[in-house]
């Protein structure tokens, strides 16, 4: 039986960020699911002809990646996407995956990170054991979400709240484009009495927003603001995919998954 594990992910233009958190999951996969022929795609349209422009790579878009797998006579195929959240990005591509069900005997698809409580529970200590030697008094530790006009914005208020509840009292969840915004970030710290602020993207991968909405030398970035407020600010240019814990996180989502499908018979 021909079984196909396909990776999907919002995909990324920096090219070191991507060989650091997206293929470092994608191997993480094939790790584990070793009778599984791994296949990825891209659900940015404007990242993959950026890719192929500029690099010469060429990534599928997600139906092109389920024709291609239906062509090769893929009978099973399991569906991980790296997303953080079942935002925009992830409806598109269970809309995607569906019109192809029909061409498998068997279709699953993983769940985003951040579903389930324990993937909740779970992020929090990864992300405040992997920033533990700034965790001291008068440090901040402000985590840049990238947000959604989706329902699920609502997962970033969640996460806060877990940190808050397991006593990360100097952890801060801020979004570039929604709710919590990047202003009652700095209402939360302000009401601190630290001096140093340090920012690290709580994204998969540190790409544009990053690189550039996060640390850029621009007056708007939330580095240059909270440099202009007086502050110390350190920027960790680190995608959540370079960690262990997270690539662990997504590995047991699609293995959940396969338990899924193994249970269809």
């Amino acid at each position: 039986m021909k079984q196909a594990i396909l990776v999907v992910s919002f995909g990324t233009s920096y090219n070191e960020s991507r060989i650091k958190t997206i293929e470092a999951i994608e191997r993480a996969m094939k790790d584990e699911f070793a009778d599984y022929e791994l296949r990825r795609a891209f659900t940015s349209r404007i990242i993959i002809e950026i890719l192929k422009k500029r690099d010469g790579i060429y990534v599928d878009s997600v139906p092109e990646a389920m024709e291609k797998l239906a062509k090769a006579g893929y009978e099973r195929v399991i569906i991980q996407p790296t997303l953080v959240m079942g935002g925009e990005e992830n409806d598109c591509m269970l809309a995607a995956v569906k019109e192809y069900e029909e061409q498998f005997d068997r279709v699953v698809c993983g769940k985003p990170l951040l579903s389930e409580e324990e993937d909740y529970q779970r992020l929090s200590d990864i992300l405040a054991d992997d920033t533990k030697e700034y965790d001291r008094e008068g440090t901040e530790i402000i985590l840049m979400g990238h947000g959604t006009e989706h329902a699920a914005n609502g997962t970033y208020e969640r996460l806060a709240g877990v940190f808050r509840q397991k006593g990360y009292g100097r952890y801060h969840i801020g979004t570039v484009e929604a709710e919590p915004s990047f202003k009652t970030v700095k209402e939360e710290v302000g009401k601190t009495d630290s001096s140093r602020m340090v920012l690290q993207p709580l994204m998969i991968v540190s790409g544009d927003h990053a690189h550039n909405d996060m640390a850029g030398r621009d007056a708007d970035s939330w580095k240059s603001q909270l440099e202009s407020d007086g502050y110390q600010v350190v920027c960790l240019l680190k995608g959540m995919g370079e960690l262990e814990g997270v690539r662990q996180m997504f590995v047991d989502h699609a293995k959940t998954a396969q338990r899924k499908m193994e249970d269809m018979g």
